[in-house]
């Protein structure tokens, strides 16, 4: 079992990035808050020793992901917030890139995953795929894919 000077390290390297990974899948801010929670209570829990820095985020964001998608796929989880709730609380305001990551959140689940973790958390093809337990050219297709959805969501050329 870890201690609170473990924990508090991890939350603040972390943190913002599991919270935005767990708000990317619940479209919600009360149901990422308690995701949030229980992925760093399960973090304080393990007791496995990571390998380094990588091998830790890598551990916490598939635990986040498997906790989501638990979640969602309860019998008793089927009310969701809207799209347009979730763009007001994703981005802020004076944010360039607002348009965007709200077409990134309208992106089928699969695509928007692959996108978000390559573009906004700066993973490789080939860490994505051993987060969601993929291979790495299926997530080349998925971001493939899924820069040709946002094309045509936005109406224009990507930088790839």
């Amino acid at each position: 079992m870890r201690n609170g000077q473990a924990l508090e390290r991890a939350m603040e390297r972390y943190g913002d990035t599991v919270y935005r990974l767990c708000y990317l899948y619940m479209k919600r801010r009360e149901d990422a808050e308690d995701i949030f929670q229980t992925v760093f209570c399960r973090y304080l829990t393990e007791e496995k020793e990571f390998e380094n820095e990588s091998h830790e985020k890598a551990w916490l964001l598939r635990v986040t992901a498997n906790l989501c998608k638990d979640t969602l796929f309860s019998f008793s989880r089927r009310k969701v917030g809207s799209l347009e709730e979730l763009e007001q609380e994703f981005a802020a305001p004076e944010d360039e890139g607002r348009e965007v990551r709200a077409a990134v959140l309208k992106l089928p689940e699969k695509y928007r995953l692959a996108v978000y973790l390559f573009y906004f958390e700066g993973y490789s093809a080939g860490e994505i795929g051993r987060m969601l337990g993929q291979k790495e050219n299926t997530i080349y297709t998925r971001l493939a894919r899924g820069r040709k959805l946002l094309r045509e969501e936005l109406g224009g050329d990507l930088d790839e």
